[in-house]
């Protein structure tokens, strides 16, 4: 069941922007406080991606953790995009937003990524 890499990585970060996505903008801008906003199943969904991207198309580890990690702050810069188009002046600290969420998605896909590697080696041999 192999998949071309670029294919395998645009689906796991699609898939990964929606699932820290759906959570994070459902939260009221007044309630919000990063990172511990995007803590929880939406992390380990991007873990989860991260790791079949690596096992279905034989990616590398670098190209996995970047690609998936990375829709973690797109999730949140297209909230701060959404939030500053109705009200200018919110989110005056947006490039820290995208720092804070930066971490834990590139450190849950590198996880993923890690075990992703593990299982493809172990199913090739």
């Amino acid at each position: 069941m192999a998949m071309k890499k670029p294919t395998a990585l645009a689906l796991a970060f699609a898939g990964a922007l929606l699932a820290v996505g759906v959570g994070y903008w459902a939260i009221p801008y007044s309630q919000l406080a990063l990172p511990d906003d995007i803590v929880g199943w939406g992390l380990l969904a991007v873990a989860a991606l991260a790791a079949v991207a690596r096992v279905v198309s034989a990616s590398g580890f670098w190209a996995t953790t970047l690609a998936v990690g990375a829709a973690v702050p797109a999730a949140v810069l297209a909230r701060v995009v959404m939030d500053t188009w109705s009200d200018p002046t919110s989110h005056n600290l947006w490039p820290f937003e995208i720092v804070l969420a930066a971490g834990p998605g590139f450190l849950a896909s590198a996880v993923g990524a890690l075990a992703g590697g593990v299982l493809a080696s172990r199913r090739r041999a």
